[in-house]
């Protein structure tokens, strides 16, 4: 496999690339998304139908735990297999997976630290949470690629890498943001159509099955997109390690070297 040229990109650049590698490795990707996030998809699918989750709310916590655990080793899987066809090797989802799981304690701690320094963001009047979040998001693979950093360390290494960059990075954002929820809200508009439809014409239970139908569909949806966005801040944390690092010349004088 042939590595990319690393060179700075503009965020046109940064998706085409992200696009590339998402349509490149898609089953590889699919392999992980349904080991990291099939489980908790049937899950929340099984509480829709039974009565949604104010009706089992002992099973919350369970749902919770386990959906982090393997939401944050399919989000190093994935970075894994988009760094190394990045830089021109291959990597199984098998093999990722494995190198994933040692990592997935650090990720854990940096998604809580993220989620309550950015959610004290949004608090503040919404606009300190958008540029913190911008300002955090290559805290995933900072920590996956530059081990043995922390999740402070984690948070810290992608504060300083998007400095000056981070309408970029609310760019990129936005542009994922669009292209996940559209679907979704696509699904949610036309199940509620469906949903009335069917309560007309076969009573009450037909919402209910509605309901399921548009939790396991637009579950589907997210899975298969959300590598996407690994994709996207993987390049991006590579484009701005070139820029400001010249990781570029890095990698260059280690292939000499080897050669």
């Amino acid at each position: 496999m042939t590595a990319h040229v690393l060179r700075p990109l503009s965020v046109g650049e940064i998706l085409d690339v992200s696009f590339g590698l998402f349509r490149q490795h898609f089953p590889t990707f699919a392999a992980i998304t349904a080991v990291s996030r099939a489980l908790p998809l049937v899950f929340n699918v099984y509480v829709s139908a039974g009565g949604g989750w104010f009706a089992h709310l002992s099973w919350l916590p369970p749902y919770i735990l386990i959906a982090v655990i393997l939401s944050a080793i399919g989000a190093a899987a994935t970075v894994y297999v988009v760094s190394e066809s990045y830089l021109g090797r291959n990597m199984s989802a098998g093999e990722a997976l494995s190198r994933a799981v040692p990592l997935s304690g650090r990720l854990i701690a940096y998604a809580l630290l993220f989620v309550l320094i950015v959610g004290v963001g949004f608090v503040l009047l919404f606009v300190p949470g958008v540029i913190l979040a911008c300002g955090l998001i290559l805290s995933t693979p900072a920590l996956v690629l530059e081990a043995p950093l922390s999740a402070t360390g984690a948070l810290s290494r992608s504060w300083s890498l998007t400095s000056g960059s981070r309408m970029r990075m609310f760019g990129l954002f936005l542009v994922f943001a669009v292209l996940l929820y559209i679907p979704i809200i696509g699904i949610v508009v036309i199940g509620g159509l469906v949903s009335g439809g069917l309560a007309a014409l076969a009573g009450e239970g037909a919402p209910t099955t509605a309901v399921v139908l548009i939790t396991a569909v637009s579950g589907v949806v997210q899975m298969l997109l959300y590598p996407l966005f690994y994709c996207i801040i993987t390049v991006a944390y590579y484009d701005l390690r070139v820029r400001k690092e010249g990781f570029d010349l890095e990698v260059l004088a280690s292939t000499m070297q080897a050669a």
